[in-house]
């Protein structure tokens, strides 16, 4: 029980992004019924699609946090990169799909316009509790990028929660805005297919969205490096040790957001005898989790420099 404060202070990104499209999903359906809004039923399906992808996305950290065992000797963290990956493709297959095929319905056969009030209350309160969420989800990834630019933090972060929450709140920004634009456009000029245009500009954002998430996701799931800086931090760890002629390669691999297996290989002097080298692979074991506590697996071959495969150091 003493867990759960701390874990909800951990996810509250993607707490606070679920509590908001809870309660805007069922403002926005209710606003649809009402006013006949092709945008704002889009606007319903994409909130209601964006919290089932916060529950999968804390589903997805609750199974990650599994300890390994027999059949997953290092555990279950890449399980995160597959509920990230099913989520990017939610969000193309409902949320993208449900709005293009509703705004082609709405042009193909539009409804009478009806009294928009409640479209614009809805759009508001919509915008106040989705413009909350993004503020919350740029304080904590501005908090983890460093002076990294947001691209750059958003290709090299290994946690998909931090960054898909900021896109789709960032969508569901934009697609407020147009949901709006297509309220006040369709009865300004008496033309309600204006608001299935809308609609499927929102379905159209959410696509492009889609393929970034998939592939960031694919990336995480297939495997990727850490850092370069902790490769840097290892290498140099391995190369001020005297008792090492050459580092022929260190290789990562992210198992969770915050678990890193590394493979290193590297050329041992001649005259080191085993007893010494073993005790050298232990102070380098101790002072490489020292440096980088998130490494779970360390695993150091001797090598002969002239038959190992050769990386180039990362500074």
């Amino acid at each position: 029980m003493a867990d759960l404060p701390r874990r909800f202070r951990e996810n509250i990104v993607l707490y606070g992004a679920l509590l908001a499209n809870v309660g805007i999903a069922i403002a926005k359906f209710v606003a649809a019924a009402i006013s006949g809004s092709s945008s704002m039923l889009t606007e319903g399906v994409h909130s209601l699609v964006d919290s089932g992808n916060q529950v999968l996305l804390l589903y997805g950290q609750a199974k990650a946090r599994r300890p390994a065992d027999a059949t997953h000797p290092f555990g279950y963290g890449r399980e995160l990169y597959f509920w990230a990956f099913v989520v990017a493709i939610l969000i193309f297959a409902v949320g993208a799909g449900v709005s293009i095929y509703e705004g082609w319905l709405h042009i193909a056969e539009p409804e009478p316009l009806r009294d928009p009030t409640i479209n614009y209350v809805v759009l508001a309160v919509a915008v106040l509790l989705e413009g909350t969420s993004w503020a919350i989800a740029v304080r904590e990834f501005n908090g983890k990028r460093g002076s990294s630019s947001w691209w750059q933090s958003i290709r090299r972060s290994k946690d998909p929660a931090g960054f898909i929450v900021l896109f789709e709140d960032s969508a569901a920004l934009i697609g407020l805005g147009i949901a709006g634009i297509g309220v006040w456009a369709s009865h300004h000029y008496a033309d309600p297919r204006i608001d299935g245009f809308a609609s499927i500009a929102i379905g159209l954002i959410l696509a492009g969205v889609a393929i970034l998430l998939a592939r960031e996701a694919k990336g995480l799931l297939i495997g990727e490096s850490a850092d370069p800086a902790i490769i840097s931090a290892l290498w140099a760890i391995l190369e001020k040790r005297p008792q090492i002629s050459a580092v022929n390669h260190v290789r990562t691999l992210h198992t969770a957001p915050d678990a890193v297996f590394v493979a290193i290989s590297a050329d041992f002097v001649d005259d080191l005898p085993m007893g010494d080298a073993e005790r050298l692979i232990e102070d380098i074991e101790r002072e490489m989790k020292a440096c980088v506590p998130d490494l779970t697996s360390i695993y150091i071959r001797p090598e002969k420099q002239a038959d190992a495969v050769q990386q180039k150091p990362p500074f």
